[in-house]
């Protein structure tokens, strides 16, 4: 199963792929999709466009976007939620079926911990994915992001055998 984890921000927006075959994890690809423009629309739309073009050449079977928290600033939570949805559009655009993950979730999951810094969970990444080199603190949490979802679909699956099995 091929999974596209995406790490959401408005200048910023950190994606990474990776393969899961089982418990067995392997890194295909990770990026940053950098806004470009001036306006809000226009930063929107080249988001929009660079995450469409990493589905478009990776194929994902699945996809996963950290969960948005709310900060001080509610104008820059504003922003910060729009590009989240684009993180959510893009991939339910192309079919994928889309989990949503906490920070604290995809932390404890990657790291054991939930409240571990981004030099944490690029170790936690790098250890857990070899060869990978992340290309920045974003797309080393949308690795995170993508591993997490690898685990909580594994473990759903197995659970989901056993009460078959048990019927």
């Amino acid at each position: 199963m091929r999974v596209l984890g995406i790490d959401p921000g408005l200048r910023n927006l950190g994606w990474g792929i990776i393969d899961a075959d089982g418990s067995r994890l392997s890194h295909v690809a990770n990026g940053v999709c950098v806004s470009v423009g001036h306006e809000l629309p226009e930063r929107l739309l080249s988001l929009f466009e660079q995450l469409t073009e990493v589905i478009e050449e990776f194929t994902p079977d699945t996809a996963a976007v950290e969960q948005t928290f709310v900060n001080k600033d509610g104008a820059g939570t504003l922003k910060l939620g729009q590009a989240r949805g684009i993180a959510v559009l893009v991939p339910a655009q192309a079919g994928l079926s889309v989990g949503e993950y906490a920070p604290n979730t995809v932390k404890k999951t990657v790291v054991g911990v939930g409240h571990a810094d981004k030099q944490q969970i690029a170790h936690m990444v790098r250890m857990q994915l070899p060869g990978a080199m992340p290309a920045g603190p974003d797309a080393a949490d949308a690795l995170a992001i993508a591993i997490c979802h690898a685990h909580h679909i594994g473990s759903a699956t197995a659970i989901a055998r056993a009460t078959k099995v048990r019927a």
